[in-house]
C-alpha cells in the first residue's frame, strides 16, 4: 500500500511500529517529545485526543511535507487514569487494583495532513476484564520488566500479561496501542489510487 506522502510515526513504541508494519506501510520513526502534561479534569477521550494532536503537531513543525501519525493510550479504571508506572511498587499497586475488574483502554490517534497544515484526531475505546490475580504472579510479571513502559502496567500482547485478560469488548489492537480498523479508515483518503483495499 502506497501513500501520497512520506509517513512518519511520531512514537518510540515498538508495538505501534509493529502494528504499522503489519499493515504493510512504509514509514520512518521520529518520536515526539511534546509536553504530555494535561488538566486532570479532562475526560479520557479528550485526554488522548489532545495529546495525540499535540504529538503530531510537534513533529510537523520540522516535517511540513510528511503525513504524521501520533497516538496516545491510557488505561482508565472508574474515573482514574492509570499511566505508565513510575516504579515497581506502583506497577504492583496498579495491577492489584485492576485484578477482577473491568477497565477501559482509550487510544487517540492524530494524522497531520501536509496539504491542509492541520491535524485531525479520533479515538477508540475498548473494555477489558481482568481475572482475579494472585500476588505472586503479579510480582513474577513485574520481574520481567515488561509492565514498566506500559499504561496500566500491562501489555495484552505480552506472553505473560496476556493471561491476565479474561475477555474484551472492542478492538484488540486498540489495547495494544493502535486501533487498526479505525486507523485504516482514516488513512484511506491518503492512499494512492488503487492502493487501498476496498
Amino acid at each position: 500500500m502506497k501513500l501520497q506522502y512520506p509517513l512518519i510515526l511520531a512514537s518510540a513504541s515498538p508495538r505501534r511500529k509493529h502494528l504499522l508494519e503489519q499493515l504493510g506501510l512504509e514509514f520512518r520513526v521520529q518520536p515526539s517529545h511534546a509536553d504530555e502534561e494535561i488538566d486532570e479534569k479532562t475526560s479520557p477521550a479528550e485526554h488522548v485526543l489532545v495529546l495525540a494532536k499535540r504529538k503530531a503537531e510537534s513533529i510537523a513543525e520540522q516535517e511540513t511535507r510528511s503525513l504524521i501519525l501520533a497516538a496516545d493510550t491510557i488505561v482508565v479504571l472508574g474515573d482514574v487514569i492509570l499511566n505508565k508506572p513510575a516504579s515497581e511498587d506502583e506497577a504492583y499497586a496498579m495491577l492489584s487494583t485492576l485484578s477482577g475488574k473491568m477497565h477501559e483502554v482509550y487510544t487517540g490517534y492524530a494524522i497531520w495532513d501536509p496539504a491542509t497544515g492541520t491535524a485531525t484526531a479520533n479515538y477508540v475505546r475498548t473494555e477489558v476484564w481482568f481475572r482475579e490475580l494472585g500476588a505472586d504472579e503479579i510480582r513474577r510479571y513485574i520481574a520481567t520488566g515488561s509492565p514498566m513502559d506500559k499504561a496500566g502496567s500491562y501489555g495484552i500482547q505480552d506472553d505473560y500479561g496476556a493471561v491476565f485478560v479474561e475477555r474484551i469488548n472492542g478492538d484488540f489492537y486498540n489495547v495494544v496501542g493502535l486501533p487498526l480498523c479505525a486507523l485504516y479508515g482514516s488513512l484511506k483518503p491518503y492512499f494512492l489510487n488503487g492502493s487501498a483495499a476496498k
